[in-house]
This record gives C-alpha cells, structure tokens and sequence, in this order.
C-alpha cells in the first residue's frame, strides 16, 4: 500500500468516479433530500428524450426484437441506458464504476457489424447489461467495497463477462455492494450508501443494492447480481423487481472476486435481476446455451432444457393442467409484517381464480437450517474479512444504521420509529473453528437436506395431482423494505441457499399502503427477534415499499421455476386487472 491513508484514498477514488459522469447529464435539479420518492425522476428531470423513455421503459424481449431488426441502433440504446443510469446514481448512489466511452465504442462497432452484415452478433446483440462490482471487467476495477483493494488491477475478463459480450451484451456500468459483501444492505467506505428510490428513507437491501436500486430506476435492462444468503432476492424484493438465485455452478463464477474464497460448503451464485420476467430468461437461456462448463471446471454440465420450461416435470405442455402451489406463511422463526402477508394472500387467490390448487407449507426444522448454514461462514469468515481490510487499515463496518454517515437522518429515523435507543451492532463474528468441528457442521447440513427432500417429497398424498407439491410460496424477508441499518434477519432466503433450491422473487404490483396495511395485534411470540420484528413495524414508516413474494422450485430447476414464475405471475397480474376494473366500475 502507499503512504496515503484509507481517507485519501477513498477521496481519490471518488473523485475519479464522479470525473466518469458527462457533464451534460448531470441533474440540473436534484430532488432535496426529504423528496423520498424518486422513481419518477429520471423522466421529468429533462435529460432524457422520449425515445429514451420509450427505449429504458421496455421490456427486454422488445429490446432485443428492435435491435434485431434494425429499428434502434446499439448505440442508441446503450446511451439511453447509460444517460438513465448516471441519473439514478445521482438519486440513490447506485453505481462503482463508470465506462460509458468505452460502452459507447462497443455499441458502434455492433452497429457496424449489423449494417454489414444485416446479422446480429448474438442472442444479446446491443443488450446493455450492469454487473455487480464483483465480476471482473479487463481494465475496470472490482474494489467489492475494500479501501485496500483500489488500484488492483484487472488483467481478464470473468467467463461471464466473456460469455456476455460474446452473445452481444454491452457491459457499461458496475454497480455498489457492501463491504465484505456479507451484508443484506448497501454501504461501504468508498462509495458510501445506496437507498431506494421507492422510498429513500429505507434500504435497498444488499449485496446486490446498487444492482436493485438501479434496475428499480430503469438504469439497466438487466443485472447480475450475486447470491450467498439472499443478495440477489433480498434487492429484488425491497425494490419491487424478478431476481433468480440459480442453484450452484449453473452460471459460471470463474474470474470473479469474493468474499470467503474456498468455502465450498454453501456458495455464492449469480444470476440475474430485471424488471421484466422474459430478462430473468433471456439472461438464463444465453448462459447455458454458451456451453460454461467448457470455461469454468465447477459449472454443471447442463444446457437450456426446452423440455424442462415446458414443465415436463409438473405435468407438461406448459402446465395448462392444474399445479399445486404451497404457501409458506410463517417460518416460525419471524413471522412476516402485514404487507407481506397481503402480497401472499393475492398470489393464492390469484393462483385458486386460475384453476390451480394452493395448500399451506408447514416449515421443516426453519431455524436448524438456518443455524448450519451462519455455522458454516462463521468457521472463518472473521479471518477472511480481516485480512482484506487491514493492508488501507480501514475499520471493518459493524452496522449499517444511519448514525454511521447521517447522524441527523439517523436522529430523525429514530424519531419516526418512536425510540431513542439504537438497536445493538448486528455484525460481531465468532472466532474461527477446526477443520473437525467444520466437518460435522458440513454433515449436519447433508442430514438436514435428506430429510427436507423427504418432506417435500413426502406432500405427494396432499396435492391431488398425484406429484408432491409443484413449488412454494414463501415470504422473502419478514418485512418489505425495512429502515436503514434494521435489515436484521435474512432467514425466508438463507434457507434456501443451504438447501441449494432454486428461487424466483416475483412482484405484485402492490406497495405498502398505511391505509390497508395496518399494524395488527400482537401474536405469541417466537422468540426476541419475533417480538422486536413486530415492534419495528410501523406502516408511515413502510409507506411505498413495493410488496414481492418468492418462488421456490427444486435443485437446479432453474428453467422450470422461471415457467412457473411465469403462471404466477401472470395470474397476478390478471387477478390485479379485474380488481382495478370491479374498482373504476364502482
């Protein structure tokens, strides 16, 4: 390291980043701080013209058509994106690294292949795609929020970047995570916090919150984002978007830089977050037909199965036949907040309105799952983040809340929650422990996942379709996006990553209404966390949350969950219809 402090380095760093933003698309006007709700900024603000609304307003299946054939140009849409992106980042703080230029030069010489050859280059031919600042871009930095990590150079591209570009994509931006990237929110040292735009007063959630708060602004057509305990769904969810959380080695890894770097017990994973379900596929589809298995030794050997999105496991052509849905409504660790609940209830009588049979999942042994799998990162995850942090000697962050670097929000946040105490520091990690005592965590975990597969295989005389249970339906956190520093609990997500199910967090359309969303009567009591959950739940507080539920599909059923999520989804969306129609009659 040099003889500057980690202070000037982060100034430096800073500086260079804000030297990336053209001077053109700079906010004439940013919006104070007390304007919470900035989603329709980026429209009314004056820079972007209507053909860039109308570009960044698509959904990426349209995207695609119209570069395919010529209507919009490469280059036309990267600016738009890119123009989009730099303004959310001015709103909410989204972004790391800037390379709009270098974009920009990448769009034309797409462009001139087109003209010349009338072909696109591949199935993603123009595509702009944001990455999570983990996966490494030749010649842009990956820092992953590490003072002590500014500078390294970046000497190749990670497989999936090589396997983006290869299929079309323009790769323009990376986007903010917390440091150490163990954190279900979005703040680091070097760039600060991200918030969200639905509500500024509230997180935007984490690892992947620059991802989720920028796709939330329509910055980005698709992300990638990562996911060990929720990074991916735990965004999506706060910030209304579809997130897939692949199970492992689906997409390849290789080439990018982490956290916790051969723990190979419970593994990050990435995949994609959009704000339309046909990202979520196109994003699948183009990665497993490029065949990563052949780049990176730990992705599976599995190709886009056509058979599998046709649901030829769930009774076939597409599922037109009735599937059985199981809602898990309570954890019985935390039980989730009343807009949670709401947006559940809507999915199962969406679900029941489309011919479909919906039961209630009881939770199998919730909190040892998710006790193994803190076991399983706390053997060495001190050491891990310790060693990364102390060559710049920046502080390790232990907390997330406001007073951290808005002393004055923070005041004011506790006075809206109606409390002066802050709540105790949420990260202090244990000691490491031995290769032998990490064994019999790593076979308590195998024990948990038989008998899990045994339950759910065990729902087959409850169904009525003569299969077990199709899919669940799970909350994705027990409150939709909570205040800054107060996402505590990551239970309704990490579960799964131990178990290695497939998952896909799906919007409804609905947002936290005080109104309707109104604080309940206390329950009986799981335990402290239980109590302090309920205790937090305040719906000004919540107000304009989007609400989201989670699809959760069997191991490696990636293609099948994204179909499934398609059922659900749609039926939503035409139970919402028919609400709003009954509504406007009266």
């Amino acid at each position: 390291m040099s003889s500057k402090t980690w202070q000037d380095l982060v100034a430096q760093k800073r500086l260079h980043q804000a030297s990336c933003i053209p001077p053109a698309w700079v906010l004439p006007n940013p919006p104070p701080q007390d304007v919470l709700n900035v989603i329709g900024v980026p429209e009314t603000c004056g820079l972007l013209s209507s053909k860039e609304i109308e570009i960044t307003n698509a959904h990426v299946v349209d995207i695609l058509q119209k570069l395919a054939s010529g209507v919009w140009s490469a280059v036309e849409v990267t600016t738009a994106f890119a123009k989009r992106a730099v303004i959310a980042h001015q709103l909410v703080n989204c972004l790391t690294e800037i390379f709009i230029d270098r974009a920009l030069e990448r769009a034309a010489q797409l462009d001139k292949h087109f003209k010349e050859t009338g072909k696109v280059v591949g199935p993603l031919h123009g595509l702009p795609i944001s990455l999570k600042d983990q996966i490494n871009i030749k010649g842009i930095e990956s820092t992953m929020g590490y003072v002590s990590w500014i500078g390294r150079e970046v000497t190749k591209n990670s497989v999936l970047a090589d396997i983006l570009e290869q299929a079309g994509a323009v790769l323009y931006v990376k986007t903010n995570i917390p440091q150490t990237l163990m954190w279900p929110e979005t703040y680091n040292h070097i760039f600060g916090r991200t918030r969200n735009p639905h509500n500024r007063s509230l997180t935007s959630g984490g690892s992947s919150g620059g991802e989720g708060a920028l796709i939330a602004l329509k910055g980005s057509p698709i992300g990638v984002g990562s996911d060990i305990g929720g990074s991916i769904r735990i965004p999506s969810n706060f910030n209304g978007l579809y997130g897939l959380r692949p199970s492992f080695h689906r997409i390849p890894y290789a080439g990018c830089v982490n956290s916790l770097e051969g723990e190979d017990s419970v593994v990050s994973v990435l995949g994609p977050m959009a704000h339309s379900l046909d990202g979520i596929k196109a994003f699948m589809k183009t990665v497993a037909e490029a065949k990563p298995w052949l780049r990176d030794p730990v992705s599976v050997r599995k190709g886009w199965r056509e058979e599998e999105y046709g649901l030829a496991d769930h009774g076939g052509a597409g599922a037109d036949g009735k599937l059985c849905f199981a809602i898990l409504w309570d954890d019985e660790v935390v039980k989730p907040h009343p807009p949670v609940i709401r947006g559940l209830e809507l999915a199962r009588d969406a679900l029941r309105a489309a011919g479909h049979k919906v039961i209630d999942w009881k939770p199998y042994k919730h909190a040892e799952i998710f006790r193994n799998v803190d076991a399983i990162w706390g053997a060495a995850e001190k050491e891990d983040y310790t060693l990364a942090a102390s060559p710049a000697q920046e502080p390790l962050i232990s907390s997330m809340l406001l007073s951290i670097d808005d002393p004055e929000g923070f005041k004011a946040q506790m006075a809206l929650l109606g409390t002066s105490v802050a709540p105790p520091v949420f990260r202090e990690r244990p000691d490491g422990v031995s290769a032998f005592a990490l064994w019999q965590i790593h076979k308590e975990r195998r024990v948990l996942r038989e008998e899990y597969l045994e339950y759910w295989n065990a729902t087959v005389g409850e169904t009525g379709t003569g299969r077990p249970v199709d899919a669940i339906l799970s909350p994705a956190a027990p409150y939709t996006a909570p205040p800054h520093g107060f996402n505590r609990n990551a239970n309704y997500t990490m579960i799964w990553n131990n178990l290695d199910y497939t998952a896909l967090i799906i919007p409804t359309g609905l947002t936290v209404d005080p109104s309707v969303d109104v604080k309940v009567p206390p329950h009986e009591f799981h335990n402290s966390a239980d109590k302090a959950n309920y205790e937090l739940y305040n719906p000004e507080v919540f107000k304009g949350g989007p609400i989201c539920i989670q699809l959760i599909g069997r191991t490696l059923e990636e293609e099948g969950v994204i179909a499934m999520g398609e059922i659900v989804d749609n039926a939503i969306k035409k139970k919402r219809a028919g609400s709003e129609k009954a509504n406007t009659k009266l």
